[in-house]
């Protein structure tokens, strides 16, 4: 298949716009496949894993399974992505690399990556939303290596002294008591991330989902009840204003405090919830009218880049099953504290871990970002919503009025 260079320029700027909404800062320059014989590159969006590290020895060992050299580099997400459109266009991409979810679509488009069925990889096994995340026209192009997503935590002793019983909070309508009950009682309410990325954008889609609100018609009745629960909060004093600024990380922050009930964020957590000082829980975001509301999946896909050399390929699929083996997802999710895409494994980390249950549950309500048909139009969806989410908080619009501006800034991407 043929593609132009517009076509891969087009889809830097599109992997630019969605930053991992996990994943740390840093990385090195590498080369793509490399001339060497025996020696395949690898490319993972994991700069804070070094060799040394159980994530880099597991990489290292499924080179050694497949009789080559496997040489890792570790890039920030956004980086990763925008290095492997260009190193395509030279011909020169890896021939391994594991990509946010919602960047396998931009890549598909782009013509760089190949179908796991063209590559004879058996994905029957995984979990169907899961791998829903890096289908496209029903066509998978890479391996789920697991999922995170998010749910509430709660801090057991401000419930408790508001006299808040945390299963209690099955719809909006509770938890909006809840947070009445936990100002009363003179603390704080929820934090969360409503950044003008796509953290704000991920954070908000729980509760614009669990309204019934569509990507395709964001200023919908639906997606204005969400936005309007979100601006209710803030002006009400249940949630604080500063989250116009939160990043999940700096949201997680305030949490870590003690000072607030609850806190939305993710599964990757969970070491920092351990490490707190307090007794904590984590309840599913709960949907409008009750349920668990439907939350994104995040996580990555270990995926086969287009080669000149098809004989790679072998190698490659090797490679790939390694990684993705029951027998190693277990160690490998752990360590990246995911919940694993099969359930079988998720089974096992249950037993290993018993706090995971809530999570694997999260994770079979989550749904992919560019799921449903949207591919590569989501990031031109995802940015006029945060941008509505910031102008509704700070009181620069009406939700509806900065919901109706974003659909039509959505229609004409």
């Amino acid at each position: 298949m043929r593609h132009t260079r517009r076509t891969l320029l087009t889809a830097v700027v599109a992997v630019g716009t969605l930053a991992s909404v996990t994943a740390c800062g840093g990385g090195s320059d590498s080369a793509g496949s490399s001339d060497k014989p025996g020696t395949y590159t690898f490319w993972d969006p994991y700069p804070q894993f070094d060799a040394s590290s159980d994530w880099g020895k597991r990489v290292t060992q499924c080179g050694t399974e497949a009789g080559v050299k496997l040489k890792r580099t570790g890039y920030d997400t956004t980086d990763l992505g925008n290095k492997a459109l260009l190193a395509a266009q030279q011909g020169n991409a890896p021939d391994v690399m594991l990509v946010d979810n919602p960047v396998v679509s931009t890549m598909v488009e782009a013509g760089i990556l190949n179908k796991t069925s063209d590559l004879g990889l058996d994905t029957a096994s995984f979990q169907k939303n899961i791998i829903g995340a890096g289908t496209l026209d029903g066509a998978a192009y890479g391996v789920p290596i697991g999922a995170n997503t998010l749910a509430l935590y709660y801090n057991k002793k401000i419930l408790s002294a508001a006299k808040v019983d945390p299963a209690s909070v099955k719809d909006w309508a509770s938890l909006t008591a809840a947070l009445q009950k936990v100002k009363a009682a003179g603390k704080k309410g929820i934090t969360f991330s409503a950044i003008n990325t796509e953290e704000g954008s991920f954070q908000f889609l729980p509760w614009f989902w669990g309204a019934g609100g569509d990507l395709t018609k964001l200023d919908s009745a639906k997606g204005v009840a969400a936005l309007s629960l979100w601006k209710g909060w803030v002006g009400d004093g249940y949630a604080p204003k500063d989250v116009l600024q939160n990043t999940q990380t700096t949201s997680w922050q305030e949490f870590a405090t003690g000072e607030y009930a609850f806190g939305e964020n993710g599964t990757w957590q969970l070491g920092n919830a351990d490490k707190a000082g307090f007794d904590y829980g984590v309840i599913s975001i709960p949907g409008q009218n009750g349920g668990s509301a439907p939350v994104p999946t995040g996580g990555e896909f270990v995926t086969v880049p287009v080669q000149k050399d098809t004989a790679r390929y072998d190698v490659s699929k090797k490679i790939v099953t390694c990684l993705t083996s029951d027998k190693n997802l277990l160690p490998t999710d752990i360590t990246l504290t995911y919940v694993a895409p099969t359930a079988a494994v998720q089974s096992e980390q249950v037993k290993a871990n018993p706090k995971l249950k809530p999570w694997v549950a999260a994770v079979a309500a989550a749904r992919g970002r560019t799921s449903g048909g949207l591919g590569t139009k989501y990031p031109t969806i995802s940015q006029p919503l945060w941008t509505a989410v910031q102008s509704a908080l700070s009181g620069g619009k009406s939700p509806q009025a900065a919901l109706s501006t974003a659909q039509s800034a959505a229609s004409k991407g």
